[in-house]
């Protein structure tokens, strides 16, 4: 909220009381858009060096990849990510062998299959890049995740990778994902931005996260 805005209420005057509901109902509406505007960013198709993947435990997060890859806007892929469970298969395994069954070849992938958090997401990750690619090869790079966790991971890729580099956000959009249109009105939908935001926070108290 503005500076002007905030000074505005402050001076405002005492409402009848049959106003008050009105003004706390657009008061929620404030604050839903200003935390939807905060997490969920997105950004227009375009051309890129490298399409990172963050992995999760649902497929939707490799679609904006594969549809990039197969514009011709993303000629590899980056996939990270085991993921929090133990036991599990990794993740950047099982996005993988999604894209290749969905056109994309073998040699246009690469996986960083040990992370279990989005901050190793991007560390674990560098050392593959200087790697297999070299950092002074990339200037662009797109980042697919879920839709309420394009934030953080925008943050965490500037506190943690080369500061030429230039971030285009891609989140999925899957119906049954948290969308900005839609987190609201699910509790899984809250539970997951309200969580995000307290990570941000985390994050940043940790000096994990740049750009602000």
């Amino acid at each position: 909220m503005s500076l002007l805005r905030r000074l505005a209420r402050l001076s405002r005057p005492t409402l009848h009381p049959i106003f008050e509901d009105t003004v706390k109902h657009r008061s929620f509406f404030d604050t839903r858009d200003a935390i939807t505007n905060f997490l969920f960013l997105e950004d227009a198709p375009a051309q890129v060096d490298l399409c990172f993947v963050l992995g999760s435990p649902s497929i939707s997060s490799i679609l904006p990849a594969v549809a990039m890859y197969h514009s011709g806007l993303a000629p590899r892929l980056l996939i990270a990510g085991y993921g929090p469970n133990p036991v599990q298969r990794p993740e950047a395994e099982v996005y993988r062998d999604y894209a290749v069954a969905h056109g994309v070849p073998h040699c246009a992938i690469m996986i960083e299959p040990r992370s279990r958090n989005t901050l190793e997401n991007f560390q674990f990750s560098a050392a593959i890049i200087a790697r297999e690619i070299g950092w002074s090869n990339l200037s662009r790079v797109a980042i697919a995740a879920k839709p309420f966790h394009m934030r953080r991971a925008l943050m965490t890729a500037r506190m943690n990778w080369p500061a030429h580099l230039s971030y285009l956000m891609r989140p999925s959009t899957a119906p049954d994902d948290a969308l900005a249109t839609n987190w609201w009105q699910s509790e899984a939908g809250r539970r997951f931005v309200l969580s995000e935001i307290r990570s941000i926070g985390t994050y940043g108290l940790e000096n994990h996260i740049g750009g602000f």
